[in-house]
């Protein structure tokens, strides 16, 4: 008995062989002729992101540390039977750290001025007016576009 030969040697089509310059050169072409235009930023600016970010730093960077070093000091201090601190209370000073690091994260973001020069030292003064931004940019797009006209 002979077996049958299947149809795909019949439909097998010569493979070409490319060059690599010939191979890439399509390639090249057609990336080269792809352009992103730039869009207008509409987000916040290098220059307050920077000085938010270091507000953030002092005022939810320090505490969140403070927060997680009590653990580390607590320990050094019932392992070497300076004092007998019980579980609890360290659980809830670094959890009073760890809040107070969360209202600085918040405190940080909201201080920071908006204007090129930079505000004052704490920046009390902004937070208003970028609570007012930052509820203006949840609003829909139709809110806003009436309340400006």
């Amino acid at each position: 008995m002979k077996k049958k030969q299947s149809k795909k040697k019949s439909q097998i089509k010569k493979k070409k062989n490319y060059s690599d310059k010939t191979a890439f050169a399509n390639l090249e072409k057609t990336s080269n002729n792809i352009t992103t235009p730039k869009r207008a930023s509409s987000g916040i600016p290098k220059y307050v992101a920077d000085r938010m970010a270091r507000r953030i730093f002092f005022t939810a960077g320090i505490p969140t540390i403070l927060g997680m070093s009590v653990f580390v000091v607590s320990y050094i201090i019932v392992t070497r039977n300076i004092a007998e601190i019980p579980p609890s209370s360290t659980i809830a000073i670094s959890a009073l750290f760890f809040l107070l690091g969360l209202a600085g994260l918040s405190f940080g973001i909201l201080s920071a001025s908006w204007d090129k020069e930079p505000g004052s030292f704490f920046g009390i003064e902004n937070i208003p007016m970028n609570i007012q931004r930052a509820k203006a940019a949840f609003k829909p797009a139709t809110q806003n576009f009436d309340d400006k006209s």
